[in-house]
């Protein structure tokens, strides 16, 4: 078993969907990635800053889900990062309403002395040169980095993006990002050329539709369960992560086999955070859930065929 270290947002999001709204509910890519990770039982820490307006209540449950929040700065004055969208019908596309920074804004990341040594650590959507402290703050070089982003940081930040991209493992990103990233429209050709920029693993998420792996000349598709409603799917691609990262710390294995069946755990675990909003799903979540519907996964991916 490996330490994990989760860098990332914890923050407060307002979301507005087809089947309702909410006001300021619990949100983040740290919170999502280490409510996820946590049902694989890993030692991991949260390396993230809020305002001293974040609920003590919150902090407790991520307490009790034994994630390592010493390194979770409390900025005392200050607010916690804030974020309010609203999803289309299709729930695919959302607008953006409001976006505070707030605390986040001054935010430089501290890796606890503890982690130093993680094995693997999950940089959550952030500006990619603070992706890069945390990287630069490791006394051992991680045996494995994965890093998500978004169009967002190649739109006013693609040059320290790349020097960032070249330092990790693993990157992360939906179908239109890799191939807004790469300038290819078929996914086989961005994966190749985002690989050449440093990753030896390339994951292109392609939400409802699953998600891919490239590793050289490797592929591998895991479809998404279909569900008969999506209620909120802020935090998804979060969640996949937290899987994704929490399953290979558990089996310290990296190997592509190992990352196939991370993708399936990531793909898992996400499909249940769509059914609530925000992280209600997740911090209500039983082991039973989880390994029945991986069961309903093996059941829609395994077939039996003849060959001539």
């Amino acid at each position: 078993m490996s330490k994990l270290l989760i860098v990332g947002t914890v923050a407060f999001d307002a979301i507005e969907t087809p089947f309702g709204k909410t006001d300021k509910i619990l949100g983040g890519a740290a919170t999502y990635i280490g409510l996820s990770a946590s049902n694989f039982s890993v030692p991991m820490a949260i390396v993230s800053v809020v305002g001293d307006d974040f609920p003590k209540n919150d902090i407790q449950m991520l307490k009790d889900r034994n994630i390592n929040i010493s390194s979770l700065e409390i900025v005392q004055g200050g607010k916690t990062f804030f974020w309010s969208g609203r999803y289309h019908n299709d729930m695919n596309s959302r607008d953006t309403l409001e976006t505070q920074l707030n605390v986040l804004e001054n935010f430089t990341p501290v890796v606890p002395q503890d982690f130093k040594n993680a094995e693997v650590v999950m940089l959550g959507n952030l500006h990619p040169l603070v992706q890069l402290s945390v990287i630069n703050q490791m006394e051992v070089r991680p045996k494995l980095i994965v890093l998500d982003t978004m169009n967002f940081w190649m739109d006013v930040a693609l040059d320290d993006l790349k020097k960032t991209i070249a330092e990790v493992d693993v990157i992360t990103i939906n179908d239109e990002e890799a191939r807004q990233l790469s300038g290819e429209y078929s996914l086989v050709k961005a994966a190749r050329v985002i690989a050449k920029m440093g990753p030896k693993y390339v994951v292109i998420k392609k939400g409802e539709h699953g998600a891919f792996l490239f590793h050289k000349e490797q592929v591998f598709f895991a479809p998404a369960l279909p569900l008969e409603e999506v209620f909120d799917p802020t935090g998804a691609g979060d969640t996949f992560a937290g899987g994704f990262t929490g399953y290979l710390a558990n089996v310290n294995d990296f190997s592509f086999e190992s990352m196939k069946k991370a993708i399936i755990h990531g793909s898992n675990l996400a499909s249940f955070c769509v059914e609530k909003f925000g992280t209600e799903r997740m911090q209500e979540l039983t082991k039973t859930e989880i390994n029945q519907r991986l069961r309903q996964f093996k059941e829609l991916t395994q077939f039996e065929i003849e060959l001539a």
